[in-house]
């Protein structure tokens, strides 16, 4: 597979990694510490168009490919993982509005959304129900031309600040999903702390009590809630995440080849010492694996292949699982010092965990790579079978 860039993609990465290692990475610590991210970084993101990038040029997006998108991701995600999950969940109400939204709700919310100007969160998860999203307990009951919503919303990323949240309800025992404004009558958003990772993502809970919302803000109609709304923003959410854990890991790859050039034991730098030389060997070839399977993706991706959502899937699987193996060796390598604020490791660690977690767990995953691996055999093997039995008959 040729995964070589060119000319405007080797300019836009070489950008990415500049602002990251700038104006991300050497302040992302004190970020998690104080479980905040500031305003201003977050304006600055909008003002580079890298919030609107997944959106069309017509809507004043500075519209990116499949492949350059996903490298902005890996960078944000190597200088912080909290930061990655608002690229996340902001694309992911664009696409949805993208792909199921009617032209007036493209026409209001899009530029306002590719500019950064409003903040979206996407509002699936609740407090009882997680990755089972069919069986979500919110509802949503008809009142004239609005409809009234009663639920919660739990774990939403940038949940406290953001302008516009997409939910997703039942209504008549039918999924659908609505766009719901921050100053909604009936909604309060509670701050979530004392996360193990993410730690500044501003995770909020949403409460929903007796809350007002025009039937002009559903998206996609009754009966397409979670099978194609949700289905479209997880898919997207996925290669994010995908892109964003091969950041984290190359980021325990860089923090290690510096850490161990410069610290000695036993009379010798730990570079030299062959168990430390197999952690480095396997990280290396882990994010050079990683990155295959999300060059791949986005290769799909552009194309508009129907294998897209699969191997996107599979690459979220793999980076996601193998940034956490590279960020306990990173610890381990680091010794004290990895469990310490003084090194990003620790903060690698546990954001690594939260990884493979978000928009579909590993366990999910596991799932849908199975199954469909049966049917590609089954289907594989259908023909064969029915040419063996004409020969017999």
């Amino acid at each position: 597979m040729d995964i070589e860039l060119n000319k405007l993609q080797q300019a836009a990465r070489a950008e990415f990694r500049a602002f990251v290692d700038e104006r991300v990475a050497p302040v992302a610590d004190e970020f998690d510490r104080k479980e905040q991210m500031p305003d201003a970084l977050i304006r600055t993101l909008g003002q580079r168009g890298y919030l609107g990038a997944m959106a069309p040029a017509e809507f004043g997006a500075k519209t990116m490919d499949a492949l350059t998108w996903g490298m902005l991701c890996e960078e944000i995600g190597r200088g912080s993982a909290s930061l990655l999950s608002l690229l996340t969940v902001h694309s992911m109400v664009i696409q949805t509005l993208l792909r199921w939204g009617n032209d007036g709700q493209r026409k209001k919310w899009l530029p306002l959304l590719a500019s950064g100007d409003r903040i979206a969160a996407f509002g699936l998860t609740e407090p009882e129900v997680g990755s089972d999203a069919g069986n979500t307990r919110t509802e949503a009951i008809a009142d004239g031309s609005d409809y009234i919503l009663n639920g919660s919303k739990r774990w939403i990323s940038f949940g406290q600040v953001a302008d516009i949240f997409l939910i997703f309800a039942h209504v008549d025992g039918k999924p659908a999903a609505f766009l719901l404004e921050r100053h909604a009558a009936g909604l309060d958003i509670e701050a979530i702390t004392g996360l193990l990772g993410f730690r500044s993502a501003m995770l909020a809970e949403l409460k929903l009590d007796a809350c007002r919302i025009a039937a002009g803000n559903m998206i996609g109609g009754i009966g397409f809630g979670f099978s194609h709304v949700a289905g479209t923003a997880l898919d997207h959410g996925r290669y994010c995440i995908g892109w964003g854990a091969l950041g984290l890991l190359q980021g325990c790859v860089n923090a290690c080849l510096e850490y161990i050039g410069q610290r000695k034991q036993f009379g010798v730098y730990i570079k030299d010492h062959q168990l430390i030389q197999e952690m480095i060997a396997e990280m290396v070839v882990h994010a050079r694996a990683a990155r295959l399977m999300c060059h791949h993706a986005a290769c799909l991706r552009q194309r508009g292949a129907t294998s897209t959502i699969m191997e996107t899937s599979i690459a979220k699987y793999f980076t996601s699982r193998a940034a956490v193996k590279a960020a306990l060796d990173a610890v381990q390598i680091h010794g004290a010092n990895g469990c310490s604020d003084r090194y990003p490791v620790a903060r690698y660690l546990r954001d690594a965990k939260i990884l493979e977690i978000i928009e579909g767990s590993n366990q999910v995953q596991q799932l849908i790579i199975s199954r469909h691996a049966c049917q590609e055999h089954v289907a594989a093997s259908r023909p064969a079978h029915t040419e063996t039995l004409k020969a017999g008959s």
